[in-house]
């Protein structure tokens, strides 16, 4: 299927690894110009020179710390003033730290909020007036299984994801006559880094095999999902077969969602 993403300008974060990379990498392969956008310059730049050797698209890489407002309003500048419009925006980060919520102060929480919610606030309100002025854009928000399905210890990514989706459900009320859909993806276990880090050996990356039997028993289809599993639903979301969903909440789990909606 040509998911009619060629010459679509896109701004993926948290690109240089892991769900973001492989966002990035099939936007790419899709013929998207993508600005990748992550906090580490050199691994940045060493993903954007591999996505643009795999596949022949234009990257741009953006060095920056989503976490501050004013890194924010660069990201969406810098995009807008190299190619001129933004058509797809990625919201996609880490996550806050893990631990139980009565133990985390005003300052945890703050950090919580603004990695996770207003990023994508933020960055939304940077890249609409683009979207709105050609009357199409896709804007897709990666949070995770957590923010439907609540894990303990995992409160500030809950609380906050679970703003996000509530941002983006009233969001697409607004713009639903204007061309531009936002949807949200949850995840459930993925296979990055950050699995060995929350479920394993605190390493990223690390976790062993009576772990991972564990964690794969817990999945009705007996298996970890790989990042590229999330990403052929992003592109999807992002190309004009999708101009009908807007609004909505996915959840990419191999069936682990436990209610019926």
């Amino acid at each position: 299927m040509d998911l009619s993403l060629k010459d679509k300008i896109a701004v993926v974060g948290g690109a240089s690894q892991g769900i973001g990379y492989a966002i990035a990498h099939l936007l790419a392969s899709e013929g998207a110009t993508v600005a990748m956008v992550a906090r580490k310059q050199e691994p940045l730049q060493e993903a954007c020179n591999r996505i643009t050797q795999e596949t022949g698209a234009i990257t741009f890489a953006i060095p920056a710390d989503i976490r501050k407002a004013a890194d924010c309003e660069n990201i969406t500048r810098a995009a807008l003033e190299r190619f001129g419009k933004i058509d797809l925006l990625i919201n996609n980060d880490g996550a806050p730290p893990l631990g139980e919520i009565q133990s985390f102060d005003d300052i945890a929480w703050h950090k919580a909020v603004e990695q996770n919610l207003m990023s994508v606030v933020r960055l939304t309100r940077g890249a609409l007036p683009s979207m709105q002025k050609n009357g199409w854009g896709r804007i897709v928000n990666i949070t995770a299984l957590s923010a439907i399905q609540p894990i303990a210890r995992f409160g500030l990514s809950v609380a906050t994801w679970a703003g996000v989706i509530g941002y983006s459900k009233t969001l697409s009320l607004e713009i639903a006559n204007q061309g531009i859909t936002i949807n949200t993806i949850c995840p459930g276990r993925i296979a990055t880094g950050r699995l060995g880090t929350v479920f394993g050996t605190g390493t990223p990356g690390q976790i062993d095999q009576n772990q991972l039997a564990q964690m794969t028993q817990q999945i009705p289809m007996g298996r970890i999902g790989e990042p590229d599993e999330i990403a052929g639903l992003v592109a999807f979301l992002c190309s004009p077969w999708a101009g009908y969903i807007s609004g909505s909440v996915q959840h990419v789990d191999g069936g682990r969602h436990a209610s019926l909606i």
